[in-house]
């Protein structure tokens, strides 16, 4: 995450991504959503860094991340299906379908 000011903020994972933007008062009290000037995620297959609003995350799968369970960020829904397939995940999302609720589930491992 790099915001308009310079800071940049580097996450374990999605997840935490996730859990710092849904609680942004909490976290950054003197920063807003649109003070992001670019808000990246590590695709799983190629390492790169992609648009966090146009990545597709898997939940429910068998490889965990840095904190346990994980939003695993794919680039394409293609590559999300075949992740989803290989590594017995329970659901595919796009960015705006990760809510709170969803973040809660998946950091208690119940999908």
């Amino acid at each position: 995450m790099v915001w308009k000011d310079g800071h940049a903020y580097h996450f374990d994972g999605a997840k935490d991504m996730f859990k710092f933007l849904q609680a942004l008062p909490k976290y950054a009290p003197n920063h807003k959503r649109a003070d992001i000037r670019f808000l990246a995620v590590t695709d799983f297959y190629n390492l790169e860094k992609i648009e966090a609003g146009k990545a597709f995350y898997v939940i429910g799968s068998d490889v965990m991340g840095p904190m346990g369970p994980e939003l695993v960020p794919l680039a394409t829904r293609a590559d999300a299906e075949d992740f989803l397939k290989d590594h017995k995940g329970k659901l595919i999302l796009c960015y705006r379908e990760v809510t709170p609720e969803i973040v809660t589930k998946v950091d208690s491992g119940k999908f």
